[in-house]
């Protein structure tokens, strides 16, 4: 198997220095972030610095909206209305788009954060309101998700995403992080899931094998031993055949 594969990591959720230091040790290890942008963490000043140390290391930078629910981490579904929502994510994406502006970078892509991730995976209206107020990005999520055809049918470049420290159900959904196992601890295995859903490959879900296909995979800054998962699932990347580089730019 030859060809590049995306290394993504949600970033700009740090709460403290020692956060600050992880997310830095990880920049370096991967090719596209995807920054907090107020709803669930960060705010002007955390995207500020976490947009300089992407651009320090040739990082490819996008937004992560999430349900305005800061206590929550994003991680519920809230009661919010289309439109209420729809003006907070714009909100959102507008306060790191002024922040890119400055530093003269262009928004590579839109990926929904958490619940709402989850949520816009399988809901066709909500999916279609992510689409719609992700203005020219390309729209990062589930592959065969509500969110990958609300694009299409929008004519909005999509890229499908897989995660390599979370465990999947059969169906192709993230288990629930309230069950036994869902974060994935164990460093190798993590990278043994990389380099399985990078080339197509079967890999173990907590009811029965599956394959995923897609072009990014995602590392959880906030998982503990986020920078050592970078550089393991980079080495078993690149024995598979694969670079690491920031995805183009889809055609709708």
């Amino acid at each position: 198997m030859t060809g590049s594969i995306d290394l993504n990591a949600d970033m700009g959720e740090y709460a403290d220095a020692n956060g600050a230091k992880i997310e830095a040790d990880l920049m370096a290890l991967i090719s596209s972030c995807s920054i907090a942008c107020g709803g669930h963490a960060g705010d002007a000043e955390t995207m500020r610095q976490t947009v300089q140390l992407a651009k320090a290391h040739h990082v490819s930078v996008g937004a992560h909206p999430s349900y305005p629910d800061r206590d929550g981490f994003g991680r519920r579904s809230i009661d919010i209305d289309r439109e209420t929502l729809a003006a907070s994510l714009r909100e959102q994406i507008d306060a790191l788009q002024e922040i890119l502006d400055a530093e003269k970078i262009s928004m590579q892509h839109v990926k929904p954060h958490g619940v709402l991730y989850n949520d816009a995976a399988r809901d066709a209206m909500l999916a279609q309101l992510i689409a719609e107020i992700s203005k020219d990005a390309v729209i990062v999520g589930p592959p065969d998700s509500a969110l990958e055809a609300a694009a299409r049918m929008a004519d909005r470049p999509f890229i499908a995403e897989g995660f390599v420290d979370r465990l999947y159900r059969s169906d192709r959904s993230l288990t629930p992080r309230s069950s036994p196992g869902a974060v994935i601890t164990d460093i190798e295995a993590r990278a043994a899931q990389a380099a399985a859903i990078a080339s197509g490959a079967e890999f173990a879900s907590a009811d029965g094998p599956i394959k995923l296909n897609v072009q990014t995979l995602c590392i959880h800054s906030d998982s503990p031993g986020a920078a050592e998962t970078a550089r393991a699932a980079r080495n078993a990347l690149t024995a598979a055949g694969f670079s690491i580089a920031a995805f183009a730019p889809a055609p709708a």
